[in-house]
């Protein structure tokens, strides 16, 4: 009597068992490894996306939001919890329509200084839905036809992020950074066209607000014989932040808090710091961006300037913070690596002066520690156990190095 393994050939196929790389018999019928794969390629092309997942109720509760963004995010209360909120209305929007009710798109326009959390917000939110994300910075924009990249290719980046499948691009969130670099260049009708400003904002409308777009199949600019497809942006959570820088003027400005003499009120720098809490939709239309551009975002989010304490805890106590990746990468040297917390209240100090805020804590670090990364595996082969990064490193003086020697004792250099 025949055996099954004696059978030769795939049922699918065709092909012989020496021409393929595995056969896998079973009963009557065989399958080679070749199409074994060409099946998984089938299903997983076939297979109906859902993120995030709509019976997943956690991922619409904005308190949970906040809690996975408490995690990454130092302070900013009022933008994690309002953020939140927009994001969990967003979805409930998408995954529960009401025949009787349409309910509105809100995007999303964060205002707020450099370096205090704004791209982080954006990226964590997405994180936590499990969504493609795409960021974009809006000074390379220009109208279609000028030299820059048009307003569709941020579209185009959302696709790739989600490996060519638009049913998940179309549910993905979308973060342009910059937005106030494309602030109309005046109040002013111009004879020549602002392409990179005004321009870039006319262009923006109709993607933000949703509608079937069509956009390059790959990530190259338009051409009239490119292959198109459509995307459908009316799903897609559009978040737009901006450093604003002087708009506080224009804030001052409205508000006419400010005189001379007995009486008058002066405003002092806290008021200056806290000054997007009082930006209204005419004073972003003074700074540069037209009114239709504006009523295309239901929600305007500020985020605050970073005190010394919390760019100090920044450093140490998020997930994935910075001081925990130095560890990680001397670690991997065989150094251990501490940081005095006097020598990180001057780093904190530093990056307040500088005005980079949490985007500036790397800079000095990686300066600090530039020389000790370089030396690292050789000073390990003569004994080096353990750096300290005290108060007089920080003032730009030497580390703390701890060697043992060959007797097992420590000596502190």
């Amino acid at each position: 009597m025949a055996k099954n393994t004696e059978k030769r050939a795939c049922s699918f196929c065709g092909k012989d068992k020496n021409d393929v790389e595995k056969l896998i018999v079973g009963g009557d019928a065989a399958i080679c490894s070749e199409c074994v794969e060409l099946c998984d390629d089938i299903l997983s092309e076939e297979k109906v996306s859902t993120f995030p997942d709509s019976n997943n109720k956690k991922n619409f509760n904005p308190s949970k939001i906040k809690e996975f963004l408490d995690q990454y995010v130092i302070g900013q209360e009022q933008a994690k919890i309002a953020l939140s909120v927009g994001v969990a209305q967003h979805f409930k929007r998408i995954y529960n329509p009401s025949k009787d009710i349409a309910i509105e798109k809100t995007n999303v326009l964060m205002l707020g200084p450099t370096g205090c959390g704004k791209t982080m917000l954006a990226k964590k939110v997405a994180e936590f839905l499990d969504v493609p994300f795409a960021i974009c910075d809006a000074t390379g924009l220009t109208e279609a036809g000028y030299v820059g990249d048009d307003v569709e290719s941020i579209l185009s980046r959302l696709i790739s992020v989600a490996d060519g499948d638009i049913e998940k691009a179309q549910h993905g969130i979308i973060y342009i950074d910059e937005i106030d670099k494309i602030a109309r260049k005046g109040e002013n009708v111009s004879i020549t066209r602002d392409v990179s400003g005004e321009g870039v904002q006319q262009a923006l409308l109709k993607i933000v607000e949703g509608s079937i777009v069509r956009v390059p199949a790959t990530d190259k600019r338009k051409h009239p014989k490119g292959d198109m497809i459509e995307i459908d942006t009316s799903q897609i959570l559009f978040i737009c932040g901006g450093a604003f820088v002087g708009i506080d003027k224009i804030i001052d400005k409205g508000k006419s808090t400010s005189g001379i003499g007995f009486g008058s009120n002066v405003r002092s720098p806290t008021d200056t710091v806290k000054m997007f809490e009082h930006c209204t939709p005419k004073d972003l239309m003074s700074f540069g961006l037209i009114p239709e551009f504006i009523g295309r975002f239901g929600l305007t989010v500020h985020v605050d300037e970073l005190t010394v304490d919390e760019l100090v805890q920044i450093l140490k106590e998020p997930k994935n913070s910075i001081i925990q990746q130095y560890q990680y990468i001397f670690k991997l040297d065989g150094v251990e690596i501490s940081f005095d917390d006097d020598a990180l209240s001057i780093i904190a100090k530093e990056a307040k002066e500088l005005k980079t805020n949490a985007r500036g804590l790397k800079q000095i670090l990686e300066k600090m520690l530039l020389q000790y990364q370089f030396e690292a595996m050789d000073m390990v082969e003569r004994g080096l156990e353990k750096i300290l990064i005290t108060k007089d490193t920080a003032l730009g003086g030497k580390a703390v190095l701890i060697f043992k020697n060959e007797n097992g004792k420590t000596k502190q250099l």
